[in-house]
């Protein structure tokens, strides 16, 4: 081939791709029980970065749910088993830490149920389904 056909093959290979955007990491979460609330942050705050998309398939508790202040909800899908586990963390800063990640639609529905306790409040189906679309 000649400089010149490989050129006019590059440039149409690259107007093609520009054209479909390139499909996102897809980052499973299940049994998933939480942890260090600042790590957890730091992780999916590298993962945002990154464009990730994400799909609850099992229980997200805990610092679990901090991803919720970092994936945007347009890339959150849930499956029928996907659960959220919303509870105070252990230190008061990592639980303002959570409770500022959340929308106010996540805020109001834990509030509806007594807000942020030592005990876990669980959003399962189909509340979930409120907030994040089925994968």
């Amino acid at each position: 081939m000649t400089p010149v056909a490989i050129s006019i093959i590059a440039a149409a290979a690259w107007a093609i791709s520009a054209n479909f955007p390139a499909h996102a990491e897809t980052i499973n979460v299940y049994d998933d029980h939480g942890g260090i609330v600042p790590e957890y942050d730091a992780r999916w705050a590298a993962l945002a970065a990154r464009g990730v998309d994400v799909r609850i398939v099992g229980p997200c508790q805990s610092a679990c749910t901090i991803l919720l202040a970092h994936i945007p909800y347009d890339h959150i899908c849930v499956t029928p088993q996907a659960r959220f586990g919303f509870h105070q963390a252990k230190f008061q800063r990592s639980t303002d830490m959570l409770w500022a990640g959340y929308s106010a639609g996540i805020r109001e529905w834990i509030n509806s149920r007594g807000g942020l306790t030592p005990d876990f409040k669980w959003m399962g189906a189909p509340d979930t389904y409120r907030f994040f679309h089925k994968c």
